[in-house]
């Protein structure tokens, strides 16, 4: 196992080296600081998704520093949604594959019934396929205009109703090896299948909404009229440290369903 900077309960941030060993803005809180170099774990991949981490006393003891500080430090990332405290057993590297972190982010609800009531997305893969980046997905993606990336379309539907037609890009590097046969094949989130076969976990993302027409192919992939409301979602998917791992662009049907955001 790597060893990692020891942070001192009684180290100022800024004193000495410990700011700059841990990668941590000078003067944040050392609390922020344990933060940063569990995060650095994290996407170094010594917990993987789906796995429990140290205890607080065994990394209390790792970076010498009390377990107060390490409480805070994991209580922020459960915050994040990046671990999961599990009553009696410990803390898990938080996965989309649990149930309750599937529909994380999707936020198309039915007016009638709830998402685990409809059951699981039935997905029909369009086509996968090796582009080169255009400037604007580049530019999204934090990529050189002309990269290599995987353009995925899709369409989800529920009770064999399609709700949402998905154009998906992808950065080529990290996802090589991502086939048409590998989407079909697989059953569970997409997101799920990124953390397992590839390495990659999505752990925010950043959404634009507003309302359009559908056009021709619109209207066919998604059984409407042509010119049929629909709602365009865009979303900017980042991995760890803030990195943009996918660039996401949806369709949805709200003539049964809804988009709901709970903010607080």
């Amino acid at each position: 196992m790597a060893t990692s900077p020891s942070p001192s309960d009684t180290t100022q941030p800024g004193e000495g080296s410990t700011a700059a060993e841990s990668g941590a803005p000078a003067f944040s809180p050392l609390y922020q600081q344990i933060k940063g170099l569990i995060l650095r774990s994290l996407q170094a991949g010594e917990w993987k998704p789906g796995d429990m981490i140290p205890s607080e006393f065994d990394l209390a003891a790792r970076y010498k520093v009390s377990q107060g500080t390490v409480r805070k430090a994991i209580d922020e990332l459960a915050t994040d949604n990046l671990v999961v405290r599990r009553q009696g057993k410990g803390t898990f590297v938080a996965t989309h594959a649990e149930q309750h972190i599937q529909f994380r982010f999707l936020r198309l609800l039915p007016d009638q019934g709830t998402l685990d009531e409809q059951g699981p997305a039935e997905r029909q893969i369009i086509d996968c396929r090796r582009l080169r980046a255009s400037a604007e997905v580049a530019r999204q993606l934090g990529l050189r205009t002309g990269d290599g990336v995987l353009q995925v379309r899709r369409v989800l539907a529920f009770g064999g109703t399609p709700a949402i037609l998905e154009e998906i890009w992808l950065p080529g590097g990290p996802f090589k090896g991502l086939t048409i046969d590998t989407l079909a094949s697989d059953k569970g989130p997409m997101y799920a299948l990124f953390e397992s076969q590839f390495g990659v976990r999505m752990v925010r993302a950043v959404e634009k909404l507003k309302a359009v027409s559908a056009d021709a192919e619109a209207a066919e992939r998604l059984a409407v009229a042509p010119g049929h409301p629909l709602l365009s979602v865009e979303r900017l998917a980042f991995t760890y440290n803030d990195t943009p791992m996918e660039l996401r662009r949806g369709l949805y049907r709200t003539d049964a369903r809804h988009y709901r955001n709970e903010l607080s």
